[in-house]
């Protein structure tokens, strides 16, 4: 059932009412009880590139909130993804956001600035570079140009974590930092020979990509293992199929993402977004075949994060 949830309202009741003027007191002050204006609650989701995932799955939830909250004002954020994410919700610069599970620090539950939505989908690392190319595997990499994603995002604590355990760290590889559509175009021009990206399949700037330029994709598979002895057990190994971007198979790096909102929103309205996130899983789906990947059970797994008692309300009450 969907609320109004408002930032104002309030009624100037008058002083002490003489018995022979009741009447007309009373009349004044139902004339002075009257509802001001509402102000709607606004919900702003910090996403990330506009051709990656983040950007088309917060703007399909901003339109569906929009439609079917009243008294509610959603819009998206273009960011650089994860990690600036998590300090927007944190500060309070925006409501909602998405982040990969490695950006969360170890101990999230000790300082809950932020709580979890729901567990979303899956972010693989992609390694990015041409055909044609000199670079056929990870280390390959070694002395070569290469673009880590954007300052801030999870691409960037994914992809360097990487290179560490793979000993490229340092300046054994010349790092560019650069957003997705920056790297596309980088990649394109011969200004770098590589770039990572992290994100849920297919992401729309690689699809394009490869529909424009011979690409290679470089399997990464084996390093699953040595990033969840460096830096935990949230690292899986994933398959990205030939009939995502017609290239060539390969096994990757993959890591959860969730969809975080700050602590201090009210729990029936993160209950209304909750069930909307889940009821609507066909439209969002329909923006971005990652979001068809959710369900109510697989969505509570959002270690090492909690859960806000508005979404755990919403989940007991469906008992996934």
């Amino acid at each position: 059932m969907s609320r109004h949830w408002t930032t104002r309202g309030r009624c100037r009741a008058a002083g002490p009412l003489a018995l022979v003027t009741l009447l007309v007191s009373a009349l004044a002050v139902l004339a002075a009880c009257r509802d001001e204006p509402t102000e709607p609650v606004r919900i702003r989701i910090a996403t990330g590139s506009p051709t990656a995932v983040y950007h088309a799955f917060g703007q399909s939830l901003a339109t569906i909130l929009n439609r079917e909250l009243p008294g509610v004002r959603a819009s998206v954020v273009v960011t650089a993804a994860s990690a600036q994410n998590v300090r927007l919700v944190g500060s309070h610069q925006a409501e909602l956001g998405f982040t990969q599970a490695d950006v969360l620090p170890p101990h999230s539950a000790e300082h809950p600035a932020v709580l979890a939505v729901a567990r979303v989908y899956d972010d693989l690392l992609h390694l990015v570079t041409t055909a044609g190319g000199p670079v056929r595997t990870l280390t390959d990499l070694r002395g070569r140009r290469v673009s880590v994603g954007a300052d801030g995002s999870g691409t960037e604590i994914t992809a360097t974590r990487l290179l560490e355990v793979a000993q490229l760290g340092g300046d054994r590889v010349r790092k560019e930092h650069l957003s997705l559509d920056d790297s596309v175009a980088a990649l394109r021009a011969g200004r770098i020979d590589a770039f990572f990206f992290s994100g849920g399949l297919p992401v729309r700037g690689v699809a394009q990509l490869a529909e424009s330029t011979a690409i290679r994709l470089i399997d990464l598979g084996d390093w699953t293992e040595p990033l969840r002895r460096g830096y935990g057990q949230v690292y899986v190994t994933r398959d990205v199929p030939r009939s995502v971007y017609g290239v060539d198979p390969v096994s990757t790096v993959a890591n959860p993402n969730y969809l975080i909102v700050r602590a201090d929103l009210p729990e029936a309205l993160v209950r209304d977004i909750t069930r909307l996130l889940m009821e609507r899983r066909e439209e969002l789906a329909a923006a971005h075949p990652a979001a068809g990947r959710m369900s109510p059970r697989s969505a509570i797994a959002t270690t090492p994060l909690p859960l806000h008692p508005g979404a755990a309300d919403w989940y007991r009450s469906t008992k996934p």
